[in-house]
């Protein structure tokens, strides 16, 4: 062992153990943990009763009526806040790929939303869209778009989308960044053989543009996919799941019945299942957007 681990190797092995170590204890431990009690009933109402029932708490999810209803929830959330994100910020990353005056400023305002930490984000959108002294409310008054203050979020209609308004606000610029660092690595004499060819505007963004575009597309959709099939601040701050059912995605469900209804077994299942969702997501996204051109 000496000889294939040199005084150098075994110094770094020694600084890094204790970094493992606590690796371990927060992040792997777990991950591990939870699996294992993902197999058992466990409810803490019933501290001493933890019988272990095997694949069951996965299995009775797809019996279970409200788990659907935040599949369903979850995937309209995700489709069209990935969709806008997609489109806003490769129209953003074209705008700041041009040589204009004032680009460097516009560049630095863009990273504002993304600045924001999250919780500030939600509490900065239940403020916008209250229903008594809402931004929203107000600016849409003045212009005489509405004749009355409406309670944006109290519509079951429309509150997933508003969430993914706010969601999409605060995502948008790193997505234009990826996009825009694919852009600039695009060589210019692709462009100028495109032109050559007679090749115009539309032409060379279909068949250069776009086709070079492809890894930065992969890590924006790979990226904000997760984001949105996980997150749980915007539903929690916002609307905690309502009105009714209009905004019970599966993040939420998963914390409803982990904190509140204190099942932490199904709550594991639950989290597993999500995480398989997202994995196998993103295996499709590199299989397809992953290929060479």
């Amino acid at each position: 062992m000496r000889h294939l681990f040199g005084y150098e190797e075994r110094s770094a092995a020694l600084f890094l153990a204790p970094v493992m170590l606590v690796l371990m204890g927060v992040a792997v431990f777990p991950i591990f943990y939870s699996l294992y009690i993902s197999f058992f009933r466990i409810k803490l109402t019933r501290p001493n009763r933890t019988p272990f029932v095997g694949l069951d708490n996965y299995t009775d999810l797809f019996t279970n009526e409200l788990f659907w209803v935040s599949v369903v929830r979850t995937v309209t959330f995700s489709v069209v806040s990935v969709t806008a994100i997609a489109v806003i910020a490769l129209l953003i990353s074209l705008l700041l790929n041009q040589n204009f005056r004032g680009r460097r400023v516009l560049s630095t305002i863009l990273l504002v939303p993304w600045a924001i930490p999250y919780v500030a984000n939600a509490l900065m959108w239940k403020w916008i869209y209250d229903s008594g002294y809402g931004a929203l409310n107000g600016v849409l008054y003045q212009l005489d778009f509405i004749d009355k203050y409406m309670i944006w979020l109290g519509d079951q209609d429309k509150t997933i989308f508003l969430i993914a308004n706010a969601f999409v606000w605060k995502e948008v610029p790193l997505a234009a960044i990826l996009l825009l660092v694919s852009l600039k690595s695009i060589p210019s004499d692709l462009y100028q053989a495109a032109r050559v060819d007679g090749a115009g505007v539309w032409q060379r963004f279909i068949h250069v543009t776009l086709p070079a575009m492809k890894p930065g597309f992969m890590l924006v959709m790979i990226y904000e996919t997760m984001m949105a099939i996980r997150h749980f601040d915007l539903f929690f701050i916002l609307t905690e799941g309502g009105p009714g059912d209009a905004s019970h995605v599966l993040s939420w469900h998963i914390y409803v019945e982990t904190f509140r209804n204190l099942s932490f077994g199904s709550g594991a299942a639950m989290s597993y299942v999500l995480a398989l969702v997202t994995f196998a997501l993103s295996y499709v996204f590199i299989r397809t957007l992953g290929r060479r051109i």
